[in-house]
């Protein structure tokens, strides 16, 4: 009970104090509080060089955290489902995807030429109204061969497209598939 009762009294003489310390009265108001005057003019923030100001805190706060995550991207060109159809519209999809590649595993014979073994990027041309396939490494024309054009589309999946296919020890065949056209030549093996 003397316990509760200093309690009780040690409250009373300390709430006038707290009061004055607390506002609790409400007779002051934020018009008497100013900031220091340290002489140096003050000017509005823009939204821009704040942003800029979070980011320059923020890399130096979580600086192991970004690191970490940049490291876990994926390098290379980002490619989504939400672009690709603006691409085949554009048409650019086909530009970056390419010719197709075959890779001739025997000597090829066209005239007096040979065309080694390695992998080629087939191109179909027409060329004054007569189909060619091209045979190109990097960007040097290997072979440049008549073709025929057709309709058939051979079974293949995709629209462009482009295969070697043997057709006895002495002659292969090359088909080949576009938007504009479809293909094949017979060339002979060395």
């Amino acid at each position: 009970m003397k316990r509760f009762l200093v309690l009780i009294l040690s409250l009373a003489f300390c709430l006038p104090v707290c009061a004055d310390d607390f506002n609790i009265t409400g007779t002051e108001s934020w018009e008497n509080y100013a900031l220091p005057d340290t002489g140096e003019e003050t000017k509005p923030v823009s939204d821009e060089e704040f942003e800029e100001a979070l980011k320059k805190i923020d890399s130096k706060v979580n600086k192991w955290k970004n690191w970490a995550e940049n490291r876990k991207k994926p390098k290379g060109e980002a490619f989504n489902e939400a672009n690709e159809s603006e691409q085949i519209q554009n048409g650019t999809n086909e530009e970056k995807a390419g010719d197709p590649v075959i890779c001739v595993y025997m000597d090829l014979k066209i005239g007096e030429n040979i065309v080694p073994v390695g992998h080629y990027q087939v191109k179909g041309e027409i060329v004054d109204g007569k189909p060619f396939l091209s045979l190109y490494q990097a960007h040097y024309l290997m072979a440049k061969l008549p073709a025929v054009e057709t309709a058939d589309d051979f079974g293949e999946d995709e629209i462009l497209f482009a295969k070697f296919i043997p057709q006895n020890d002495n002659r292969v065949k090359i088909i080949y598939g576009s938007l504009d056209f479809n293909a094949y030549t017979f060339v002979d093996t060395k």
